[in-house]
């Protein structure tokens, strides 16, 4: 059964702990973690230029880009989701460490973000022998995971993710057969094939899923669409 677990992990131990330590109400989302692209970051806890200076400094991150200056240059006010910052950050080993494990065991992460020098997580899986598996690499590596929350997916309602049960079995399926492994372990028109669907049928369903996430981390609430396609 696919499972989604929910974790929470010291900042020391995966990135931010600087940022934390220098300001205190720092808090984040990540806009989804899927592959090596450099995440985008919405950051709040100061005025831009206070976040955009410490991030500069955090030894833990690489600032790539701040999204908010270039919609508002020479602005210091806080963008309309009230004082939110967007930035896209390209984390150290702490954070590629863990992606890794949890890719290696089949896994993805759905939903990234932080406050209080903690790290809250949830992580999709295939089955529970997957997800034991990672948590003894977890552990193996130090990485002081408490887990919160355990959940199927007949528990979907419960999960707290914006997507649809088609969309949530569509991701599971493209995972588990490698689609977002580098390099890719299956096509889009083989994994079609497997799924029964058109090939534009697959793409959509995709692309659709990962702007639910996206759009879920980019905002405060989290409601599953009504509409599943």
């Amino acid at each position: 059964m696919t499972t989604v677990v929910e974790l929470d992990i010291p900042a020391d131990r995966l990135g931010f702990a600087r940022t934390f330590d220098r300001l205190p109400a720092f808090e984040f989302q990540i806009a989804g973690m899927i592959g090596d692209s450099p995440p985008l970051v919405r950051a709040s806890g100061a005025d831009r230029r206070t976040v955009h200076r410490t991030l500069e400094t955090d030894p833990s991150v690489d600032l790539i880009a701040s999204l908010t200056d270039e919609r508002r240059r020479g602005s210091d006010r806080a963008d309309v989701d009230g004082d939110q910052w967007l930035f896209r950050l390209e984390f150290g080993d702490g954070v590629k460490l863990f992606q890794e494990i949890v890719t290696d065991n089949d896994g993805a992460i759905l939903t990234a973000r932080g406050g209080d020098d903690s790290w809250s997580l949830q992580l999709l899986f295939h089955d529970r022998e997957t997800v034991s598996a990672c948590h003894d690499r977890f552990e193996q590596y130090e990485f002081g995971v408490e887990i919160t929350r355990v959940t199927g997916i007949d528990d979907l309602d419960r999960a707290r993710t914006p997507l649809t049960e088609t969309q949530y079995e569509t991701i599971s399926a493209a995972h588990e057969h490698g689609y977002f492994t580098v390099p890719r372990e299956i096509t889009l028109e083989e994994l079609a094939s497997e799924l029964g669907i058109s090939h534009q049928a697959l793409s959509e369903r995709l692309r659709r899923s990962h702007a639910a996430l996206i759009s879920a981390e980019l905002s405060e609430g989290v409601t599953r669409p009504k509409i599943d396609p």
